[in-house]
């Protein structure tokens, strides 16, 4: 069977450079799609000359933007069966100092962006009858955040509901869609919000200890992507080492 193709939002940099490399261990075709499409192509080139990967500079707010990555995707590759929605903009703006501007550039990116991806993709994927869409929420979504900002909080809780509606609509047409999310990770981003200085305190405030493993939410976006994953849909699957439990 040939490999199947994912599409990676946000794909170049942080968590999503990370789960386009487990994708690319785990033999599929990768399409990195970020803002910045210099780092989506190097990241590309790096990981395979034979194109199995190949970069595409997206804006995941422009609709249209979404639309022509879709398609070149499917003129690139051949077809397309996953969708990775990890694009984010993240902000830790005191909530009421959050200005309209900043929270429709926010919401903008994390919301809309995914909800019209999942539309585009998802569609594309019932008509051809298999499909699999997974999206990127966070504990934030879920306690209403902590170290990030109010309007980063209200996005990714608004990712989780997004999940479940596409999920019972798209689930007759053989496509799942599943939410992953994760608490506070081991990344430069954590990092610089947390304060360098501030790390080891912050992380004995998380149950376990300690921060969690970008590579491990990676092997967790995979298992979803994969074609066995058939029976999983609607599902949000927490790593938060404690933080929320339910």
């Amino acid at each position: 069977m040939t490999a199947h193709v994912a599409v990676v939002t946000g794909g170049a940099h942080g968590l999503g450079e990370v789960i386009v490399r487990r994708l690319h261990v785990e033999g599929f075709r990768v399409a990195v799609a970020d803002l910045d499409g210099d780092a989506a192509a190097a990241l590309a080139k790096e990981l395979d000359s034979r194109e199995v990967v190949r970069g595409y500079a997206v804006d995941v707010t422009d609709r249209g933007a979404l639309e022509q990555l879709k398609d070149d995707v499917v003129a690139g590759f051949g077809t397309v069966h996953v969708l990775v929605n990890n694009a984010a903009r993240t902000q830790a703006t005191p909530l009421l100092e959050i200005t309209a501007d900043e929270l429709a550039a926010v919401m903008a990116v994390n919301f809309t962006g995914t909800f019209t991806a999942c539309q585009l993709f998802g569609k594309h994927f019932a008509g051809q009858g298999y499909g699999r869409i997974v999206n990127l929420a966070s504990l934030a979504g879920q306690n209403g955040g902590t170290a990030t900002g109010g309007h980063y909080a209200s996005s990714k809780g608004a990712i989780l509901s997004a999940t479940k509606v596409f999920a019972r609509e798209l689930a007759p047409h053989g496509v799942t869609v599943n939410a992953v999310s994760p608490g506070p990770q081991d990344t430069p981003m954590v990092r610089s919000i947390v304060g360098e200085d501030n790390v080891d305190a912050f992380a004995k405030n998380i149950p376990v200890g300690r921060l969690g493993d970008p590579a491990f939410i990676a092997r967790m976006v995979a298992l979803l992507a994969s074609p066995e994953a058939a029976s999983v849909t609607g599902a949000c699957w927490d790593a938060n080492g404690g933080l929320y439990l339910r």
